[in-house]
């Protein structure tokens, strides 16, 4: 039985999550559940799982994760305010399954440090793929890692006809339904900028041999290159449920979590080239992430602040990967990596998003 500890268990990942435990209770039991701010659905998911530890907001959520045992913490928290939390499941030892890619991008090697091998589980699609390809050879074996993207809901376009774009357009993803940060970024190619550096951080491969490939399918979810030229690649309908539940057992398999392929039905798999004009951001993320330090910091949160600008109606769609550019260009570090400079360099980063914003109304 694996006593689970989630946060963030009333947003999209928490309640699939709660949906593998619920069809397995005998496998998993749920000793805590931590939310942002929906007390009612939180209450309700503490009764039908009889889970006595709540917590509400991300103090609380920290605070959980150090008091209450478990075997493993599911960090399904939103955006750089996760990085307490996953400090606190690291450093009490139990393993992390890490859904909340932005707490291991920020906090850079202030994570990497304290991890020990194999601590963190990735529950993102992508690098829960990479992961379960990977054990198909040794590190030195590998020549590449390929992230897939869908391409979003703006695939092919071009850069001109981007200038048109409507936040309601950008949040409506293919295959995904996502919050609105997560949505946006997913049409920007931001979130697959961010996730080329979390595979950096979580598979140690420099990141010129990181390449991203779009896949509209969203069939293939990564593939690891090895060097007698064999590609391995992970394909499953997309469905969230199959790396959560790896995320929560790793690296045991749950029996029924996910529909595979109908290998019986004709079906059409396709890979594009990612345009780099139209969609700067993975470009971008390299450099940011080659950078490190508080660079990656800096470049999360600015995005943060423009998503929510082009949402108000104060910037254009093209002007969010613009605007983040020109803020990490003004970025000037200060002193060795802590929790206080990250914090500096993020409220730093959205008041400079801030000045830009109003610059270009």
């Amino acid at each position: 039985m694996r006593r689970v500890i989630l946060l963030g268990s009333t947003g999209s990942i928490g309640t699939q999550a709660l949906d593998v435990i619920r069809a397995n209770p005998r496998r998993f039991e749920v000793v805590g559940l931590a939310a942002n701010s929906n007390r009612e659905l939180l209450q309700a998911q503490a009764d039908e799982f009889q889970v006595d530890d709540l917590a509400v907001g991300v103090d609380e959520a920290e605070r959980l994760v150090r008091s209450v045992d478990a075997d493993v913490v599911l960090n399904g928290i939103t955006g750089s305010v996760g990085l307490g939390p996953t400090l606190a499941a690291l450093e009490t030892g139990r393993t992390l399954a890490l859904a909340n890619k932005e707490s291991l991008i920020v906090g850079g090697d202030l994570v990497s440090r304290i991890a020990k091998p194999g601590q963190i589980v990735p529950v993102d699609s992508e690098h829960s793929a990479i992961a379960q390809a990977l054990r198909s050879g040794t590190k030195q074996e590998v020549r590449r890692l390929v992230l897939t993207a869908s391409g979003g809901p703006f695939r092919g376009s071009s850069r001109k006809a981007l200038t048109r774009v409507t936040p309601a357009e950008a949040l409506a993803h293919p295959t995904w339904d996502m919050g609105l940060v997560v949505t946006t970024n997913s049409a920007t190619l931001v979130n697959k900028g961010l996730e080329v550096i979390e595979a950096h951080l979580l598979f140690d491969v420099p990141y010129e041999r990181i390449d991203v490939v779009v896949h509209p399918q969203s069939i293939v979810h990564s593939m690891v290159e090895y060097v007698d030229g064999s590609t391995i690649a992970q394909a499953s309908p997309p469905d969230m449920r199959l790396p959560i539940s790896l995320g929560l057992d790793w690296p045991a398999r749950v029996a029924g979590v996910g529909t595979p392929l109908d290998w019986t039905r004709a079906q059409n798999w396709t890979f594009e080239p990612l345009d780099d004009t139209a969609f700067p951001a993975v470009e971008l993320a390299k450099t940011v992430g080659r950078a490190g330090g508080t660079y990656p910091a800096v470049f999360n949160a600015a995005n943060e602040q423009l998503v929510a600008a082009f949402h108000a109606g104060a910037i254009g769609f093209l002007d969010i990967v613009d605007t983040i550019s020109r803020v990490v260009d003004a970025h000037r570090p200060d002193g060795e990596l802590t929790l206080d400079s990250l914090a500096a360099a993020e409220s730093w980063a959205r008041d400079e998003a801030d000045r830009a914003i109003a610059a270009l109304r």
